[in-house]
């Protein structure tokens, strides 16, 4: 598990923009379930997450189409709640940083890390931008 003080300012970078922290099962369940749509983003201490995955979702928030709700996880910290995360991810295998949407409960949309690493935070915004106008 990484220490806390390495991973509070990475969970302040989506929290400042909105996010509401999910770390207990209970709260990532509560949250997916929830009517409407809701963006879960697998936050990580990588490199990937730095540079694109937390810069381009804050972006992707500028689209007239959004999420109606912004949660997080913390791979490596919030250990139980990403595990719990992760359950409703199926097919897709773990991978942190990973940004997921749920409609309705259901997940329509999910982004990996093999597609955030190598990208920029501006390709990983105009992506998700394009899947909040077709599912928000």
């Amino acid at each position: 598990m990484y220490p806390e003080a390495i991973v509070k300012p990475m969970k302040a970078e989506l929290t400042t923009a909105g996010f509401e922290e999910l770390t207990s099962p209970e709260d990532v369940s509560k949250a997916i379930k929830s009517e409407g749509t809701v963006l879960v983003v697998v936050n990580s201490v990588c490199g990937c997450a730095a540079g694109a995955a937390r810069p381009g979702v804050k972006k992707s928030l500028e689209n007239v189409k959004k999420p109606g709700k912004l949660t997080t996880v913390f791979a490596g910290f919030d250990l139980e709640a990403v595990s719990e995360a992760r359950k409703h991810f199926t097919p897709y295998p773990p991978s942190s940083p990973a940004i997921a949407l749920f409609k309705n409960g259901e997940l329509v949309h999910f982004v990996e890390r093999h597609s955030i690493e190598g990208h920029n935070a501006m390709a990983i915004s105009e992506h998700l931008k394009a899947v909040y106008d077709e599912f928000c």
